[in-house]
């Protein structure tokens, strides 16, 4: 019996894989891995920008003179020819902003064919062949600029076509080459690994730069998410509670009220069935929002009429705070006259202000203000400046007090001004619509 083999044979695959590695390496040294945009483009700051174009000019000026008068003296390079030379060398280095893969091809090239040209002139005493002094030092500056911004694919087949071409010329004359060819392969090897290491550094600075964005982004998501679920189980008892009335309502009319049609009394039954039908859908919808084990609180909601007992716990708590509230809107919420929404957004707002002076400005004398004019409730919490300095209790807040208050002001209708103070406190100003003043009723 026979059995086809699983695979090619190892020896094909090694050539399989031997292929594919150097299709990689020729597309890395054919095409940039990056588009032709300077290092720091992106960056808020001018002279960032302008350092790059700053550095390869600087080079380009340095190098060009200096590579076109070791040709033609120390080498006895013609002049013509050395000009040439120098011009290809070094010009080259203004590419290294914007295309440094491009201007390494330039540069390579050149040095090579500057090495065959010097084979043909008479070595001076003291030259080294087949690389130039400027020529090795622009070429390392070339690597680095290659490390920085090309893929590690790109930069091995640099460093490996730097090695060849080092070996290639040594085997032409070795008795010219006295090992510069091999210390040019060490020293790139050296400049690419530095320059990968500090790419890699600044990659990874970035992802992290990233990473802190998005988790911001979904932090002050999960914020707004949980403060609009917490108001809408408070709201649940406020609505609830009106439901249960008008429930209560419905079913007791037949009974207080003498004389009912029964279309009437019909009617009543489907208003307190509705109700009853409402008040089942918000308990599901409830339960949804209480999806994750918490237990609702048993105590009633709290109004403007607990906002006495806020600030003194305040003030127990060693915050200096006084209380204004206006003897319309005391009335106002005595009598009911104050929508139980609006009173509980007022309460929490204040709530939540005071405890943003507790965390960031311990010890800062606080005026809490709650007044009532043109159909708008306003409630104003101004802190000074902490009197003795000192590190607040939380340097970087989460975000909730701020979100919290946002959110029941849009959820009634209000408008919201929060922010510093030119001495150094806070404000918060909140404006909450009224309802309109219900018209006395005759018997």
């Amino acid at each position: 019996m026979s059995t086809s083999p699983a695979g090619p044979p190892p020896a094909d695959g090694l050539l399989s894989a031997a292929r594919r590695n150097l299709r990689e390496l020729a597309h890395g040294l054919s095409h940039a891995s990056h588009p032709p945009v300077p290092l720091f483009a992106g960056s808020p700051k001018r002279w960032l920008r302008l350092l790059p174009y700053v550095a390869v000019v600087a080079l380009a000026a340095v190098f060009l003179p200096v590579t076109i008068q070791v040709l033609a003296n120390d080498y006895g390079v013609p002049g013509g020819l050395a000009g040439a030379l120098g011009v290809a060398q070094a010009a080259p280095l203004l590419m290294l902003a914007h295309r440094p893969l491009q201007a390494w091809w330039i540069v390579f090239t050149a040095d090579v064919l500057g090495a065959l040209v010097l084979l043909g002139q008479e070595p001076e005493p003291g030259t080294i062949w087949p690389w130039t002094p400027p020529a090795v030092v622009g070429y390392l500056f070339v690597l680095l600029a290659l490390g920085l911004r090309e893929s590690r694919r790109t930069v091995i087949g640099v460093w490996l076509a730097t090695g060849a071409a080092g070996l290639l010329l040594y085997s032409v004359s070795p008795a010219r080459s006295g090992g510069n060819g091999a210390l040019l392969f060490v020293l790139g090897g050296l400049v690419l690994v530095i320059a990968a290491a500090v790419r890699e550094r600044s990659e990874a600075q970035r992802r992290l730069v990233e990473q802190e964005t998005i988790s911001e982004a979904e932090r002050a998501q999960r914020t707004l998410l949980e403060e609009r679920t917490r108001i809408a189980r408070e709201l649940h008892d406020v609505v609830a509670h009106h439901m249960s009335v008008i429930t209560v309502q419905a079913d007791s009319a037949p009974y207080r009220i003498s004389g009912l049609s029964e279309e009437a009394r019909a009617e009543f039954a489907s208003i307190a069935a509705g109700a009853r039908e409402s008040l089942t859908e918000m308990r599901r919808l409830l339960s949804v929002l209480r999806s994750d084990g918490t237990r609702g609180e048993l105590a009633p909601q709290p109004g403007l009429d607990r906002v006495q007992q806020l600030v003194e716990a305040t003030v127990r708590a060693g915050l200096p705070a006084e209380l204004s509230l206006a003897a319309d809107v005391a009335e106002a919420v005595e009598r009911g006259g104050v929508p139980q929404a609006v009173d509980l957004s007022a309460y929490r707002i204040v709530q939540e202000a005071l405890a943003n002076v507790v965390r960031h400005a311990p010890g800062a004398r606080t005026r809490v203000s709650v007044t009532a004019r043109d159909g708008h409730l306003t409630v104003l919490v101004v802190n000074d400046s902490p009197e003795k300095p000192g590190s607040p209790l939380e340097a970087s807040g989460t975000g909730h007090g701020l979100v919290g208050m946002r959110e029941r002001v849009r959820l009634t209708g209000g408008t919201l001004d929060t922010g510093p103070l030119p001495d150094g406190g806070f404000r918060v100003a909140a404006r909450l619509p009224l309802p309109p003043p219900q018209p006395p009723r005759h018997p």
